[in-house]
């Protein structure tokens, strides 16, 4: 049969190649040494590099051996100084985020300390010099000039993560928060741009179900401490507080105090939200329920005291009286200075609403008045005040009148107040003393008091 005489053909050829094959893998060593069988070798100029520095070691040998290492690779020098620009970036980012004490990170001031932000600008810059002069020192005088061409960085820094609580963040959900941030904003613009139409009841409850899902989206990767750090820096709630409380003027909230405030007002001020532009008499009534809800909160927060002053502070006339006294050195003279005031306000309404009095006998009233108030304020502050000098005679004479003409003279009246004098009266109507004594024959004119009821001579200047 060929085809038996040609498998035992080609299997005998196979058996040859095979064995010609094993013969190439091994050799025979000198003076009948065993067979050994050869391995390949396989050579490599990579090192491999510790991948996490600390900041104690930022400035250690190791970052010029890490460099020297990826040039024996021959790796491209654009991508030497893309890796170590990040390196040590990110080491300092890193420093600043956990020691730096910023402005933003005092989230229960109205107003930034301006001695925190000098500082926080001083380390700032000190730190980013540090930070240059290291990677000038790596990669030479020209490495800024290699990274403008260098990949492309974010060019939106988004919120600043930094302090005890947010600054320790791992990097990875340092850029989940960003990112959730950074899309809030987007949804926020957008939905402003679709609602625009709408009434503003739809838009605030568009508005309130956009921030609830970001703090939904940001309780998934924070715990709640860190949580309610992140709401107390950037949540709208935290801003409208600290502008409530900064309208105050005086008010000064601690940290413990602001955090209580929060806590107190943040799901009454969500809940009012949503509220918003509805006027139909169910929303009315639930709205007036929550800001009392809201008051009683802020009671229970800071206690019977604080809650006083803030309720006092919310009057603009007692933060004018408090701003008096502490611009003069005497904060327990307030409450002194603000009933003066409040008694000058009334006195004030008083003569404005005076209706037999002409525009330029008020405005003598007021300045009058206001004249009292200031040497009131004073008295009150500790301050010396001048006696008025005494009452001098008029410069002109009264023209002498008989008794006859006197008696056909028609008279109006008007009534003695707290500050008046007869001279002041006298001035303000254009008569002389003799004029006011003989239209008040039975009154003794230099011993009126407030209440005293004097006749004025109607030829009087009106």
């Amino acid at each position: 049969m060929r085809w038996r005489a040609l498998f035992f053909v080609s299997l005998a050829l196979n058996l040859l190649i095979a064995g010609a094959w094993i013969g190439t893998r091994t050799h025979t060593p000198p003076a009948g040494g065993p067979l050994v069988q050869e391995s390949p070798t396989i050579k490599t100029n990579v090192l491999v590099r510790r991948q996490f520095f600390s900041w104690s070691q930022v400035e250690s040998p190791d970052y010029p051996t890490y460099i020297a290492n990826l040039r024996s690779i021959n790796c491209p020098e654009q991508t030497i100084r893309d890796i170590i620009i990040a390196d040590v970036n990110t080491l300092y980012a890193q420093r600043l985020a956990t020691e730096l004490v910023t402005p933003d990170q005092q989230w229960w001031r109205s107003r930034p300390d301006t001695n925190v932000a000098r500082l926080a600008a001083q380390k700032t810059r000190q730190a980013d010099e540090e930070r240059r002069a290291l990677l000038t020192r790596l990669l030479g005088p020209k490495w800024e000039a290699g990274d403008l061409v260098s990949l492309p960085r974010p060019s939106t820094p988004g919120v600043a993560l930094d302090g005890p609580v947010l600054g320790v963040l791992p990097m990875e959900v340092k850029q989940t928060v960003q990112d959730i941030t950074a899309r809030s904003q987007e949804k926020l613009q957008s939905m402003l741009t679709a609602t625009a139409s709408l009434d503003p009841a739809q838009r605030a409850a568009e508005l309130a179900r956009l921030r609830r899902e970001t703090r939904d989206d940001l309780a998934r990767v924070l715990s709640p401490q860190q949580l309610e750090e992140y709401l107390l820096r950037y949540s709208q709630n935290a801003n409208n507080l600290r502008s409530e409380l900064g309208t105050l003027g005086h008010f000064n909230s601690s940290p413990e105090e602001f955090r209580a405030l929060f806590r107190a007002t943040d799901l009454v001020d969500r809940q009012l939200l949503a509220l918003e532009g509805r006027n139909d008499p169910n929303a009315i009534l639930e709205r007036n329920n929550l800001l009392q809800q809201r008051e009683s909160a802020l009671r229970t927060a800071l206690g019977a005291e604080r809650y006083q002053q803030l309720v006092s502070l919310r009057d603009p006339l007692y933060r004018e009286s408090v701003s008096t006294a502490q611009n003069n050195d005497s904060p327990a003279s307030a409450p002194t200075i603000y009933q003066i005031n409040q008694a000058t306000a009334q006195e004030l309404e008083a003569i404005r609403s005076n209706t037999n009095l002409t525009a330029m006998q008020r405005a003598i009233a007021v300045k009058e008045t206001e004249l009292r108030q200031l040497t009131a304020n004073a008295l009150a502050l500790g301050q010396e005040v001048s006696e008025p000098a005494a009452e001098e005679p008029p410069l002109t004479p009264p023209l002498p009148i008989d008794i006859a003409e006197l008696s056909n003279v028609r008279r109006h009246s008007y009534r003695f107040e707290v500050g008046d004098t007869v001279g002041s009266i006298a001035q303000r109507y254009g008569v002389s003393l003799q004029d006011l004594q003989s239209a008040n024959p039975t009154l003794n004119i230099r011993g009126l008091k407030a209440g005293d009821t004097l006749n004025i001579p109607d030829k009087a200047q009106q």
